[in-house]
């Protein structure tokens, strides 16, 4: 069922109220139930004060930079900055007035909220933006699919399936709440790492956007999507989770569907690493013999069977868009091999003339 953009705005809202007093309580300065609520009511306040007008204010942005043709990201950011500051302002007068705060910490408070909030606003701002764009565009190829060759527009419509599922696990609560407690962890002892981790985050969302046309990509440029995500992985499991990338450079020109490699990178962490209490060890190994590419993922977990995977999953996405591309010269293989399960990817390479 498809909601309707007030109900979004809502629920975004919602999320955005109830990660402040989460972080509160992560870091034990929340010790009741009534300082809970406190909390939360504030945070819904300042979470309103800005995401309801950054709603009304952001589509008209990228609607005037569209007909203009400038650039959409650091517009979004210069008007999401734009919305946060004066909606802490705002937000800042309404608790004052409702009594959640003194008028003489007017400032004080002004002063770390907009901070947190430009930062919480950018990444939830960022990620509506990115998430309703991919939204479009995959009811645009639903539509197309209707007019072209079935199999074309299949290979396009499974390609927009797999970036949203992609894009909605990156702006999921669970995975946003563990990116932004990672920051928040490393922002007092390491704020080069944390700033890095955001930039990382950017790059995977951009990631998924920037590749919306194109049904293959050069293989560096999918590599540097399996790096960032593991680069935001391992801010969250730090040495629980090792990983290696063992590709040689000169494969980096070869070419592999958008968010191929990062799916079963993806697949290795959650049901490979995340699932055992010491965590583990993936490996992204990467080989090219008779014209044909065969990346493997390796990790220490405890493996699965390719024909259990339930319908839905990544993997079988996958599998469907490997069979309209390549025919039956790509598949998907797993394998166990010592103490590793091996989930491989093997994809043709054109020939030269």
């Amino acid at each position: 069922m498809t909601t309707t953009r007030p109900v979004r705005v809502l629920l975004m809202n919602l999320i955005s109220a109830a990660i402040v007093p989460l972080l509160f309580l992560f870091i034990a300065q929340v010790r009741s139930p009534l300082e809970f609520g406190r909390l939360f009511v504030y945070a819904f306040v300042y979470a309103n004060s800005i995401g309801i007008p950054a709603s009304i204010l952001l589509p008209k942005v990228v609607k005037g930079c569209q007909q203009r043709g400038w650039a959409l990201v650091p517009a979004i950011v210069i008007g999401m900055t734009f919305a946060t500051t004066a909606g802490c302002l705002f937000a800042g007068v309404i608790t004052i007035e409702v009594g959640l705060a003194p008028r003489s910490h007017y400032w004080q408070d002004f002063s770390i909220a907009v901070r947190l909030s430009t930062l919480m606003g950018l990444v939830f701002g960022l990620s509506a933006f990115f998430y309703e764009r991919m939204r479009v565009q995959l009811e645009a190829a639903s539509v197309k699919l209707q007019q072209k060759e079935l199999e074309e527009e299949r290979a396009r419509k499974l390609a927009a399936e797999a970036r949203l599922s992609s894009l909605e696990s990156r702006i999921h609560p669970h995975f946003l709440f563990n990116t932004l407690n990672s920051i928040s962890s490393l922002i007092p002892v390491d704020p080069e790492r944390a700033e890095e981790i955001v930039g990382r985050l950017a790059a995977l969302l951009r990631s998924s956007l920037d590749t919306s046309r194109q049904s293959l990509i050069p293989l560096s440029r999918e590599l540097g999507i399996v790096r960032d995500y593991l680069e935001i992985e391992k801010a969250r499991f730090g040495e629980r989770l090792d990983y290696s990338v063992e590709v040689p450079p000169e494969l980096g020109s070869l070419e592999v569907p958008p968010m191929s490699l990062q799916s079963l990178v993806e697949n290795a962490v959650k049901h490979g690493i995340g699932s055992q209490k010491t965590g583990g060890c993936i490996r992204v190994v990467a080989s090219n013999a008779a014209g044909v590419l065969r990346l493997e993922v390796r990790d220490s977990g405890p493996g699965f069977e390719l024909a259990a995977i339930r319908s839905g999953h990544g993997l079988e996405n996958l599998i469907d868009r490997l069979e309209v591309l390549f025919g039956g010269g790509a598949r998907v293989e797993v394998t166990r091999q010592g103490d590793e399960c091996v989930v491989a990817m093997v994809v043709p390479q054109p020939q030269p003339a």
